[in-house]
């Protein structure tokens, strides 16, 4: 088997946190329990990759005590030393991170230092260095603002069960002065959590718009766990949206489609981007799982472990409609490939054997069908199928035929609004437990973990029609190269 995804080797994984780009290798901490497969004792894990792609996993890097757990958070290279942890020959890295109080319902914001590159951390003896007296205030991401006239530090978190995003401003990192809120608007059907905010060109254009990302739980568009974004300006102190939307609930569905989502899956949760990058490469990674079951998922006995990432993920924003999207690119292993198909009738179904660990790009004329599916039969009777409605505009994944032993609540189909006029255009990454799909070019993404799906041929079938029904113009299968 040849995964795609990163997964530390033993016990629970969720968020990932402090994603920084440093001295030529991506460093990924996450929420982690160091001493079991339960969502307790939460650290920062480790792990770094000079490319993305192959990852050294390290000990922990902040670890629980007797006080505290460490729940998710940033990391910033402090270059002009403003904090004075570390110098300006050789920066410190600063983690900033929501110290859960282990004695009573208490977050607050507290900091840790590195003068190793990463490797091992000291607690800041000033701990906490911002404290709301709120028992759900939690997730600091910080960023650098450069203004015209000056420049400080800016730390977004969450007043998770208000809906807020709240803003402060430092020019030390310790001492920190509130700027603004925003919220609650948009899907507020749960909690608020792991907000990041970066600017972002439009593609082909000289506009830069700045995007904000909002995770909430429950409430997200596929069920449970899910994030949304929203497009617009901020000046240093306040982010204003292009368009204010109103609250929406889960059950106004056509509320929750006008939306913006960074996933229609629902196993794309908390993804926070690499501090340290310039803004052309802005990369993104998130959990692959869903609080609505994550806590009860099966484990191999054999290598007791919770919690993967996606593939991480290049952002832009394209033109819109209305108001531009994101663009995601994944960033992904080498390939080779081992199948191509062109010009290929489905007006009867196509079988063909596929291996795991693989990228499959298909570009399907409609014609005159109604639709078309491709379907993934594994051993022991499992299957995937993906699956587009040309009349709804809609893709549909269907992953109740792999969920056998999985809990409940996790057979499902999930569904994408996905444009096509006379061609539809696909690129899926997938391995024995997961499908990341890709359309629009990426404005469109849907992240699912797919049960287990071992030595699956793949069946392509057109929907029905007035006429001889859908043809493949390329079916391209290639398989991970290492």
């Amino acid at each position: 088997m040849n995964s795609l995804h990163f997964a530390p080797r033993r016990n629970w994984t969720n968020d990932p946190n402090g994603l920084v780009f440093h001295k030529g290798r991506y460093h990924l901490y996450f929420q982690h329990n160091p001493i079991g497969i339960d969502h307790r004792n939460m650290s920062w894990g480790h792990a770094s990759s000079p490319d993305l792609v192959h990852w050294e996993e390290h000990p922990v890097a902040i670890e629980f005590d007797e006080a505290e757990e460490i729940f998710s958070g940033s990391i910033v290279v402090d270059a002009e030393n403003t904090s004075g942890l570390g110098t300006v020959a050789d920066p410190a890295l600063i983690a900033i991170y929501t110290s859960e109080a282990r004695d009573r319902d208490h977050e607050a914001q507290s900091l840790a230092f590195s003068l190793d590159d990463g490797m091992t951390w000291t607690k800041y003896a000033g701990n906490p260095v911002l404290d709301r007296s709120s028992a759900h205030f939690r997730d600091p991401k910080v960023i650098r603002w450069e203004g015209r006239e000056e420049s400080y530090w800016v730390m977004l978190a969450v007043e998770a069960e208000d809906r807020q995003v709240l803003f402060y401003r430092s020019d030390d990192l310790l001492t920190w002065t509130h700027l603004s809120s925003f919220g609650p608007q948009g899907a507020v059907g749960g909690v608020w959590e792991c907000p990041d905010l970066f600017p972002l060109r439009v593609e082909g254009t000289d506009e830069t718009h700045w995007v904000l990302l909002v995770s909430l739980n429950p409430g997200g568009i596929a069920g449970g766990s899910g994030t949304q974004y929203f497009v617009g300006d901020f000046d240093g102190r306040v982010f204003t949206p292009h368009e204010r939307f109103p609250e929406v609930l889960p059950d106004d569905e056509a509320g929750m489609r006008s939306l913006d989502w960074l996933d229609y899956g629902r196993d794309c949760y908390a993804g926070v981007s690499f501090a340290g990058l310039p803004e052309d490469r802005r990369t993104l990674i998130a959990w692959m799982s869903n609080w609505d079951y994550a806590r009860v998922f099966p484990v191999d006995p054999e290598r007791p472990a919770r919690g993967r990432f996606t593939l991480p993920r290049r952002l832009s924003l394209v033109a819109g409609d209305a108001r531009p999207r994101l663009r995601q690119t994944p960033v992904a292993p080498a390939v080779r490939e081992v199948a191509r198909f062109e010009d290929l009738e489905v007006s009867t179904p196509v079988s063909i054997p596929t291996p795991v660990g693989q990228r499959v790009e298909l570009a399907v004329a409609l014609r005159d069908t109604a639709g078309f599916s491709i379907r993934l039969e594994g051993d022991e009777d499992r299957a995937l199928e993906i699956s587009y409605d040309v009349a709804a505009q809609q893709l549909s994944c269907d992953r109740r035929g792999s969920s056998a032993g999985f809990p409940e609540g996790f057979a499902s189909v999930q569904r994408m609004p996905v444009a096509a006029d006379s061609e539809l255009s696909l690129t899926l990454w997938l391995d024995e437990s997961s499908v990341e799909i890709y359309a629009e070019g990426g404005a469109r993404v849907l992240t699912d973990l797919v049960g287990v799906l071992r030595a699956p041929t793949m069946r392509v079938a057109s929907g029905s029609g007035s006429g001889s029904g859908a043809m493949i113009r390329r079916l391209i299968i290639s398989e991970v190269a290492e």
